[in-house]
């Protein structure tokens, strides 16, 4: 029976019609397709290719730490906008794996519990009603998503395939670059797995400086790239730093997803401003969760091992999905292949979708992925699968193979 607080609810959450949509979301849709699949196939196991995050535990060193930091009085109260050391360490780390040299740990670091809540908070330090923020399509919404919460206004950029999955700054009309305050990026790119250019990064700073833009760069990839492409910060353009900040994930380059661990580094004032929101909406990561990130950021090889193993992952299945008529292409960098949808089956389905194509998957197949429709119609295939090992890997590609092989695709 619904009370007056229906009434209360704030607008940007939906108000008086909150929790009464009968919207249904992609993700909620992947849910329930699976469950479906699951009923009407009990004796065929589900290949979750859809899963965003890595499916291994943080390494041996990582959780000894945190379990021996854990039991030290010292680190038992709020740490607020961090320790000195892990700001010490993400600054030496930059330095080490990017080769991002003079970053200030004291006031050009601050920690964040994730990214997700970093790029929520820089909307709320920057974005008045009215101001826009220019967003990358397909991609993660997040800042987004705040930017309208707080009455301002997003513009989206499509990540298309002639341009090599990079936003096109050009295309911006000169009304919206008046009004936009904030430019997010991610390279390695979720879920294209593109990766920027040195000279695209240039045009980048370029770009800000002649609008006046924060460029907000979120690496949660960063560090997972192979075949030569090594990795590679914004911040070690030239004049990066008077533009922007980038945000650094534990998540994924060290399998600590769940620990929630970032840090954002840059432009001082931009920082700054960051910790200010940051200080009114939480009280800092446990201590022993950072001393547990100070040693994951100087055992780098971690990551090496990690992304060793996604880029042997990435090999097999462009393989087997090429040798099924796909046109897919190996990214250089993060764990996600996202791959052009064919057009239907012969003598059967019809896809008019990416949505269409990954709901047939799901339910005929049982090999989940994300469908994405913003820039074209492309599934996004994660080599985040559970195997323990090479030939466990072997033995899920093979399976992959045996179940769409016995179809032919149109494309």
């Amino acid at each position: 029976m619904e009370t007056y607080i229906q009434q209360l609810i704030a607008e940007r959450i939906g108000g008086n019609q909150f929790g009464k949509s009968t919207v249904i979301y992609k993700f909620e849709k992947i849910k329930r397709a699976k469950a479906a699949a699951i009923k009407e196939h009990p004796n065929m196991e589900i290949i979750d290719m859809g899963v965003g995050e890595p499916d291994s535990m943080a390494d041996d060193g990582v959780v000894s730490t945190l379990a021996s930091e854990a039991a030290k009085w010292e680190n038992r109260n709020y740490a607020d906008n961090g320790i000195p050391e892990f700001k010490s360490a993400a600054a030496k780390y930059l330095d080490d794996v990017y080769g991002v040299k003079g970053i200030n740990a004291e006031t050009e670091v601050n920690h964040a519990i994730g990214s997700k809540p970093a790029l929520a908070m820089m909307a709320q330090a920057f974005i008045n009603p009215g101001d826009v923020t220019l967003m990358t399509v397909p991609g993660y919404p997040i800042m987004g998503t705040m930017t309208k919460w707080l009455g301002g206004e997003v513009h989206n950029l499509s990540l298309l395939e002639e341009n090599n999955f990079l936003p096109d700054l050009d295309s911006i009309d000169k009304d919206i670059l008046k009004r936009a305050k904030l430019l997010y990026l991610n390279y390695p790119n979720n879920p294209t797995g593109a990766v920027a250019t040195k000279e695209f990064f240039e045009k980048v700073v370029l770009f800000a400086q002649e609008n006046n833009l924060i460029v907000v760069h979120d690496a949660a990839y960063a560090a997972l790239t192979f075949d030569g492409y090594k990795p590679f910060s914004f911040l070690s353009v030239e004049g990066a730093k008077e533009v922007g900040v980038e945000i650094h994930s534990l998540s994924k380059a060290y399998n600590m997803t769940g620990w929630r661990m970032a840090f954002v580094v840059g432009n001082e004032k931009v920082v700054s401003a960051f910790a200010a929101v940051k200080d009114n909406n939480d009280s800092g990561q446990f201590k022993a969760i950072q001393k547990s990130g100070v040693y994951a950021l100087e055992h780098t090889d971690i990551t090496e091992e990690t992304a060793k193993k996604y880029s042997r992952r990435h090999n097999m299945l462009v393989e087997v999905l090429n040798k099924i008529g796909f046109t897919a292409k190996k990214p250089s960098g993060s764990f996600y292949l996202y791959v052009k949808i064919p057009k239907g089956v012969k003598g059967g389905a019809t896809f008019d979708s990416a949505e269409d194509f990954s709901q047939f998957l799901i339910r005929e197949k049982l090999i989940s992925t994300v469908p994405w429709d913003d820039a074209g119609a492309f599934v996004r295939f994660s080599v985040t699968f559970l195997a323990n090992g090479e030939e466990e890997e072997k033995k899920v590609i093979e399976e992959i193979y045996n179940r769409l092989s016995d179809v032919e695709f149109i494309f």
